[in-house]
């Protein structure tokens, strides 16, 4: 199995997103259910800021832990979330690491008719809920290694950029 081009050197991993005039991007990406690719969501972050403004930026915190945020309530964090769900135009979500709050995250953003990539990287002990896999309004894809998710990510924002110019559904 092909291993990802990450982590990144320590002195590589401060995260300094500037906002992006565009799209407003909520990324998903597992925080109770482990946080093994932190450094992974950070890097797919940077890269979607480049399409525009991420909403939730601090799923790539490294310093974020499998407890979630510290000082605030679940109640709290909860109508946060989603009112960012509400005010973003798409939702990448990394669906490698199974998590309930990111398949809850996809289903609300599924009934708010929002765009929807899930990125997945297969694992040998590991495959994708049929939920994600079999939904034909998400648009799942595999990848390996970071650059296949960057190109991945960039042909995505490409759709919805020629859709949003359109206002005609991209052809595949």
């Amino acid at each position: 199995m092909a291993e990802l081009d990450y982590p990144l050197p320590l002195q590589q991993r401060s995260i300094s997103l500037q906002p992006h005039p565009g799209m407003k991007i909520y990324f998903a990406g597992s925080i109770s259910g482990g946080r093994a690719d932190k450094e992974l969501y950070l890097l797919l972050i940077q890269h979607l800021t480049k399409h525009g403004h991420v909403l939730t930026e601090h799923i790539g915190d490294p310093n974020l832990g499998k407890a979630g945020e510290d000082g605030q309530t679940d109640e709290w964090i909860y109508q946060r979330d989603l009112e960012w769900l509400e005010e973003s135009d798409v939702i990448v979500a990394e669906v490698s690491t199974p998590s309930l709050g990111v398949g809850y995250e996809i289903g609300r953003a599924e009934s708010m008719k929002k765009p929807v990539l899930c990125l997945f990287r297969p694992r040998e002990s590991q495959r994708l809920s049929a939920m994600i896999a079999g939904n034909p309004k998400l648009e799942t894809v595999r990848y390996q290694r970071l650059e296949e998710a960057k190109t991945l990510i960039d042909h995505f924002f490409a759709t919805q950029n020629s859709t949003k110019e359109t206002g005609l559904p991209a052809s595949g």
